[in-house]
Parts: structure tokens; C-alpha cells; sequence
């Protein structure tokens, strides 16, 4: 097959679109699939891809704004024309999701869509949101309700409902659309694991060495640093610990973001900052050793649609402590790899120190955290959307054959 993924951001944005479209788009070519990835065009950055085409767009810093498609882009649908593609699939339901409903439309190509975020969980960025939501007039609770509601949830069904497979990325976000009474076609395919995720660091001494600073435990979590990923929390849950074991141990942040200086400052509030460490942006393959040296994976975001980050913290046998949230219900499991927990500082504290001080625990855990990682492999996932791919072409066909006949 012919495959065109679309996404509104891709390199050299690092963020989990790009990671999670970078792995489907490898898994699907070593089944012998050709994968062509549409994604906007960035100041200062040369593409050397041959199999990644840039359209044209307005915002075009790697960093802010998500880049803004103009609205013709003549030479894009050429080169979608000339391709010939089987299957579109579209990673954003606007500004791309748009394009590729249209482009789907025209040259008969069938659009799928993953349903990667939660995007009403990110309404906050939004000024004139932002600044309705503070105020407590029934105005003002009005207009929230309508953005949620009509212009931002309205717009989401709309769009899926026109899409010919909607891939959901866990059971929960899959029963979560079901509950809102859309009528997509669903199923659920998870982002999958490269190998590299499975492989043992080999300086996870020396990581520890480095950013251990000789205490007994070593922990990291991966974030964005902004408000939809609860760091804040984070760091009060940390500031509980503390006072449960004492000085001896070490948090990585790793990731970068709006909240940084926001984060930093509330670290020396809490009397963090021998325990804390903002390391800011990681490469992937980094991550993966960082996860190797680190004895277990925190996290706190609420917003997610599913747990990459905690599966590849699995992979290399971490342990997962984790809020109770979307995305983490799917991957974490009480007592087999990890604890899911109350947002409570103090419940989280206390659950952090069980499985660090209780040897045996942390070793039924680690276990299962790596049996967890290897249901989630790239190429069982590439396998998984080929067949539904192959699925909706022949349901196509069928349709086209009988709109023929009753002709």
C-alpha cells in the first residue's frame, strides 16, 4: 500500500504526534508498505527526507504557534495526485484533518484518523478562554460551555464521523468517545515501541554517577513542562516524600516548556532543589537510558489519551506511580507493574516509598512492567493498522461495486 500520514507538526518538533507518526510510518515500511509524511514546513530547517513533504504554512518557528497551513497549496495536491495513495491518514482532526477530508474527498482515498489528545484539555493556551473561565458571571459560564461543547467538541465529531476508521489509542478513550454519542467507526491501536526501547543502557552507572548524586534512590519522570501535565502536583507529592525518607533521593524532569521558571521557582519553595533536577529537552534514544539508570517512573499528567511514556519506561523494567487519569487506566496495573493513585500528595508520597523500600514488591513490579512493554512492539502495532488499512479499502470497494449495481 500507499500511505499518506498527515500531521499539523512533525520534526524537528519533538513532541509524542512526531514520535508516535516516526514509528507507525517505520513498522509500516518493514511490512513493505511506502508511507509518505505530509507535515508544514519550519524556518531554518532543510528537509533531506524524500519520503517527507512539506506544505506551505504561516507560524513556521519549530517552537509556539502551531504552524498555520495556507489555505492553497497547489504543488502539496500535486504531489498527492501524482502518489496515488491508497490510505490517508490524518493525525490532527483541524488545518490538516481539513486538507485531508478534502484531498480524500476528491481523489476517492479513504481518510483515517488517530485520536491522539484530548484537545478540550488544552483550551487553557487560549487567551480569551482562559480569561472567560476566571470570571464567574453566567455569561461568561455560557460561552465556556459553548468553545467546550459546540466549537471545540462539535468540531471533533464532525470531523470523525466523516472519517472512514478512527483509531483510539486505548479501551478508555475508545468508550470515551462511544459515551459522547458520536457515530464513528472505532478501534483501538495503541502507539507502538521501537526495538531500541527494549535494549539495556549500558552507562546506567554513570548516569546515576552524574545525576545521582550519590543517594540511594533515582527517580525520572517525562513531561512537557506546562499546566495539562500537573507537575505542580508533582513537586508537592515530592515535597511529601521528603519528609517520609529523608534526603536520599533524585528527581529527573526531563522536557521542556511555558511553565519552567514557574516550576523552578515552586522547587526552592518546597526545599527541592537538592532533589529535584530539570534537565530540559532529551532525545529519544537518551530517554530510554535515563529510564535504564532510574529506579522509578513518576507521573502526574491528567490530559493524556494514552501512556507512551509509561510504556517505555517499562520497557527497561521501571515501575510505574502514576495519577489516575486517562491513558494511564490502560497501561498501569495495582501490584503488577506500578500503582495508579488519587491525586493526593500524600497518597502519592506514600505509595512512591512502598515500592522503593520493599525489595521484593519492586521486583514483581519491574517484571511486569517489562511483560506490560511487550505487548506494545512497532512492528505488532504496524501489523495491527495494516489489516484495518486493508479493511476499509475492501469495505470501500464493496460500497463503490454496489452504488454501481443499484445505478
Amino acid at each position: 500500500m500507499r500511505i499518506a500520514m498527515m500531521t499539523n507538526n512533525y520534526r524537528p518538533v519533538v513532541g509524542g504526534v512526531p514520535i508516535a507518526i516516526d514509528r507507525l510510518a517505520e513498522g509500516l515500511r518493514e511490512r513493505g508498505n511506502e508511507v509518505y509524511i505530509f507535515a508544514p514546513e519550519y524556518e531554518g530547517y532543510q528537509e533531506e527526507d524524500p519520503f517527507v513533504i512539506r506544505y506551505r504554512a504561516f507560524h513556521k518557528k519549530a517552537g509556539g504557534y502551531v504552524p498555520l497551513m495556507k489555505p492553497v497549496d497547489l504543488q502539496m495536491e500535486q504531489r498527492f495526485r501524482e502518489l496515488e495513495f491508497d490510505i490517508i491518514h490524518v493525525h490532527h482532526p483541524v488545518l490538516i484533518g481539513q486538507r485531508a477530508q478534502y484531498l480524500g474527498k476528491k481523489y476517492h482515498v479513504p481518510v483515517v484518523f488517530t485520536y491522539h489528545t484530548q484537545y478540550e484539555q488544552y483550551l487553557h493556551y487560549w487567551k480569551p478562554y482562559k480569561r472567560l473561565k476566571e470570571r464567574e458571571g453566567r455569561l461568561e459560564r455560557k460561552l465556556v460551555d459553548f468553545i467546550e461543547r459546540q466549537l471545540v467538541l462539535g468540531t471533533i465529531r464532525r470531523f470523525t464521523e466523516k472519517c472512514s476508521l478512527v483509531f483510539a489509542p486505548t479501551n478508555q478513550v475508545k468508550t470515551l468517545i462511544g459515551d459522547r454519542g458520536w457515530e464513528a467507526n472505532l478501534t483501538v491501536m495503541p502507539t507502538g515501541l521501537p526495538e531500541s526501547a527494549y535494549k539495556k543502557c549500558r552507562d546506567q552507572e554513570e548516569i546515576r554517577k552524574i545525576y545521582g548524586r550519590g543517594k540511594s534512590y533515582l527517580m525520572c519522570t517525562v513531561a512537557r513542562l506546562s499546566a495539562e501535565k500537573n507537575l505542580v502536583f508533582l513537586l508537592g507529592a515530592l515535597a511529601e516524600l521528603k519528609k517520609k525518607i529523608g534526603d536520599d533521593f533524585q528527581m529527573l524532569v526531563l522536557g521542556d516548556g511555558p511553565q519552567k521558571q514557574e516550576l523552578l521557582a515552586l522547587t526552592e519553595q518546597l526545599g527541592l532543589s537538592e532533589n529535584v533536577a530539570f534537565l530540559g529537552t532529551v532525545s529519544n534514544e537518551s530517554v530510554y537510558d535515563f529510564h535504564s539508570a532510574c529506579d522509578l517512573f513518576l507521573f502526574a499528567s491528567k490530559s493524556e489519551t494514552q501512556g507512551i511514556v509509561l510504556l517505555e519506561a517499562m520497557a527497561s523494567y521501571r515501575p510505574v506511580v502514576a495519577v489516575n487519569a486517562t491513558g494511564v487506566c490502560d497501561v498501569v496495573r495495582d501490584g503488577q507493574n506500578g500503582y495508579m493513585v488519587e491525586e493526593s500528595e500524600e497518597v502519592f508520597a506514600e505509595t512512591v516509598q512502598k515500592v522503593l523500600q520493599n525489595r521484593k514488591l519492586y521486583e514483581v513490579l519491574s517484571e511486569g512492567a517489562r511483560e506490560t512493554a511487550e505487548r506494545y512492539r512497532s512492528t505488532a502495532v504496524a501489523g495491527a493498522a495494516e489489516r484495518n488499512y486493508q479493511k476499509i479499502l475492501l469495505t470501500e470497494k464493496e460500497s463503490r461495486k454496489r452504488r454501481f449495481l443499484e445505478v
